[in-house]
Formats: structure tokens, sequence, C-alpha cells
């Protein structure tokens, strides 16, 4: 991971072993929202929610803002943005605070006048309808917090739907090829349940009936067919609306399966 320009342009920064901890922006993606929000970095005051690395937040401070507060709630993530801000000797202008992004706290130690906010939160808080109602209410109380000039940035998975609870509707049986089959070593277990006494007993092996017998069976006597498919069903997806009161936007750009949503203070 690197800063792509200003003061620390190409300087590599730390960041987790794996993609399982956070979910940094890609770089183009950050170039092209970059590129929209040329000239706005000089001297800004600058909120970053969610920080993770600090990619956003400290490629601000790389173009000049003049203070960066990035809010981090892992406790391990903010350690190593912590290393990061001293690995670019940026203290002076980057606070981290480890604490919940959409929390009183973190409003109340946004920098004023603020100039640019961000919001990346994890993509599950904004797939589940009550979470993600807590991020708008958070979006909502930063653009208030804008100069008339500012602009808040919110990054969401794409499309961004939510079922809608008023209606559901019918779903085809999963398809044969998609149900799940048996492991290959099923039987293994299997034989050690049933060595251990936990599997189904063996049955006693039944003597095959004698032609004669077969011939006296009841022809009213059919074997049992399965009975009809009970389909699943599913909830209709709609989108999210994700207008907020008092603000302007938002201005929606999508990168394949992620957009970034942008708003002004109305």
């Amino acid at each position: 991971m690197r800063i792509i320009a200003g003061d620390f342009r190409s300087r590599k920064i730390y960041s987790p072993p794996d993609d399982q901890t956070t979910r940094p922006i890609p770089d183009r993606v950050k170039e092209s929202l970059f590129s929209i929000l040329r000239g706005r970095f000089e001297n800004a005051n600058v909120f970053d929610g969610f920080a993770g690395t600090g990619s956003i937040g400290l490629e601000c401070a790389s173009r000049g803002a003049a203070r960066v507060v990035c809010v981090e709630k892992d406790r391990d993530m903010a350690d190593l943005l912590r290393a990061n801000v001293a690995l670019l000797h940026c203290a002076d202008r980057v606070e981290v605070v480890c604490g919940d992004a959409l929390g009183p706290g973190a409003l109340a130690r946004s920098p004023r006048p603020l100039h640019l906010a961000f919001l990346d939160p994890p993509y599950p808080l904004m797939q589940e309808a009550t979470s993600c109602r807590r991020v708008l209410a958070q979006v909502a109380a930063l653009v208030q917090l804008l100069d008339p000039d500012g602009f808040l940035v919110l990054r969401t998975p794409w499309p961004l739907l939510h079922p809608d609870p008023t209606s559901v509707t019918t779903a085809a049986p999963e398809p044969e090829h998609r149900r799940r089959k048996p492991k290959r070593d099923d039987w293994k277990k299997r034989l050690r349940d049933e060595v251990d006494g936990r599997g189904p007993k063996r049955r006693t092996p039944v003597a095959p009936k004698e032609p004669d017998d077969a011939d006296d069976a009841d022809e009213g006597d059919e074997a049992p067919q399965p009975g009809p498919q009970t389909a699943d069903t599913q909830p209709v997806m709609l989108d999210v609306d994700l207008r907020i009161p008092g603000a302007k936007g938002p201005e929606t750009h999508v990168y394949r399966q992620m957009a970034v949503h942008l708003y002004m203070k109305a």
C-alpha cells in the first residue's frame, strides 16, 4: 500500500498481512476520488472515520491538509495506523483516535470547521438495515459540521440493497447441482461412529422373499412418491435510499462492486 501524491508520494505504508482485518480502498478508486476532490486539500480540516491503515487520511495529509483526525475502533489497527503516522513523520498533522466512528465521541473530536469527511464502514454495516441507519445518521451529523464548500464521502458496496419487510416472493428450489453433496471422507466418520457405538445400528439381514411371496403382494400398494418440494421464501430486495436530510446529494460514482457517494451541506 502506498501514498499516491503529495509530500509522501510513492511512500509505502504498513498494512495488515491479509484483507480480513480491513478493506483498503483500491489505488485506482482512490486516484479517481482524489481527482474529483482535486484542489480541496490544502490547509483543510479532515475527518477520516473507519480509518483502517490510514490510506485516506494520510493521503490527505500528504496533499496539504492542515489537520486530519483518523478514527479507528480496532486497537491493533489503530496501533498500525500510529506506526504509519510515525513512519511518515506527520504526527503534527494527523491525530489517531481509537474509538467508534459512529459514536458521539468521534463527532466531538472532529476538527472544525470541517472541510472533508470520509466514512468507509465495513460492508456488513451497510448491508444490514439497522446498522445502515446508524451510519446514515452519523453522515447527517457530519454533514452539518461541513463548511459551505466541504464534502463528505461515503463508501458502500454496490448495488446496495435491503430486504423489503412488507413482501416476500417464492424462490425456485435450489438446483440439484448446488445441493450439498456428501464429503469424500464422510464414510470414515460414519465408520468411526459405528465402532464407538454412536452411529446407526446395523440392521439384521433379512432373507429375500421367495418369488411366490412377491407374486402375492397387494397390487394396490405402490412405492411412496416424493412429495412436492417446498420452495424457500426470499424477501424482495430494494435499493437503499441514501438521501440525507439537510444535505445535497448523493452524487454517486460506481466502481464495479463498490461506490462512493459525495454529499454537501444544503
